[in-house]
């Protein structure tokens, strides 16, 4: 099969094509004809060797796909060869085959594409473990996404408006029409306005039940001064910089809930709850309510290309690669 093997790290040349052997399955396993798949944030960071997958034979970067099952493992009983399927895996996506353990795995609604289907689950799962298990955000509260114009960004909107949550969020200008498009119900400029002081006026000076932050960096401190008494800040990525400050007064006076969260990490049992948990509360309602927001979809032999469009912070919504 054809995978982006990372033999060296560094810039977008060292996503090199190559030839390799096709995975086999293991009995609780599938294997997937990959159709497409999704950049990450994530998946830069690997190619630079600063988040490296797991150990394996080849380096193949890559967190999520879509595609249709092509073989099963001994034990598995409820796929059929043929389903279309999507799911997040470890690493390994950006290929033409990969396997992955049968619960893990989600059956692709039949009104979606194998693109839109590749820009849900990497995303939605993130943005549905921030907001509801590690947020426990409920209807009327106020919730602010950073970098809401993002994959996971895009997914947190659509699912808080489904809760009746009142959302702000913050973004560049030339994205917020869209975030705006989705949901959100206030968008802030952040080249041009503090999202501190335009949230203290919208909450007439309550501050933010949730904050959701893809950022961080020096944003951290900013969420303390912007959140509410009570309140929870839930740190999902790292795309910001500058060195973390964190006033431990403000913290404390106002009995804040900082938590720190990743999907590549957990366990399998853990993986498949939240799997699971998905596909009964959310994955429904991609037949009428939800949408994947896709920026842009390139060619398997591009991939250089969309690496650099993401690095370069150009896209709203996820960067989608066709696989075959």
């Amino acid at each position: 099969m054809k995978a982006v093997v990372l033999e060296n790290y560094g810039g977008t040349e060292e996503l090199q094509i190559r030839e390799i052997p096709n995975p086999l399955p293991g009995s609780e396993e599938l294997l997937v004809k990959v159709h497409a798949t999704a950049l990450n944030r994530a998946d830069i960071l690997q190619r630079k060797g600063l988040y490296p997958g797991p150990p394996s034979e080849h380096e193949i970067p890559g967190l999520e796909f879509s595609g249709i099952v092509q073989a099963l493992g001994s034990d598995v009983m409820n796929y059929a060869i043929g389903d279309r399927v999507m799911g997040i895996v470890a690493s390994g996506a950006y290929a033409e085959h990969l396997t992955i353990h049968h619960q893990q795995a989600m059956l692709i609604p039949e009104n979606l594409s194998y693109e839109d289907a590749a820009a849900i689950p990497e995303a939605w799962l993130t943005a549905y473990d921030a907001l509801l298990d590690k947020g426990k955000l409920t209807k009327g509260q106020t919730c602010l996404i950073h970098a809401g114009a993002s994959g996971v960004g895009t997914a947190a909107i659509q699912i808080a408006k489904s809760l009746g949550s009142q959302i702000a969020i913050t973004a560049s200008a030339s994205k917020l029409d869209t975030c705006i498009a989705l949901g959100a119900d206030l968008a802030i400029d952040y080249n041009q306005e503090d999202f501190v002081e335009a949230t203290q006026t919208w909450t007439d000076g309550k501050g933010i039940n949730l904050i959701i932050d893809l950022v961080g960096g020096e944003y951290l401190q900013r969420n303390v001064r912007a959140i509410a008494s009570k309140g929870t800040i839930v740190q999902v990525g790292l795309m910001g910089s500058g060195k973390p400050e964190l006033d431990l007064g403000t913290l404390l006076r106002k009995r804040v809930t900082l938590v720190g969260t990743v999907l590549r990490t957990r366990s399998l049992s853990e993986k498949v709850e939240l799997t699971q948990e998905f596909c009964q509360s959310i994955l429904p309602n991609f037949q009428t309510q939800f949408s994947p927001n896709i920026d842009s979809i390139y060619p398997f032999d591009a991939i250089a290309e969309a690496h650099t469009r993401m690095e370069n912070n150009l896209n709203t919504g996820k960067i989608i690669i066709q696989i075959q």
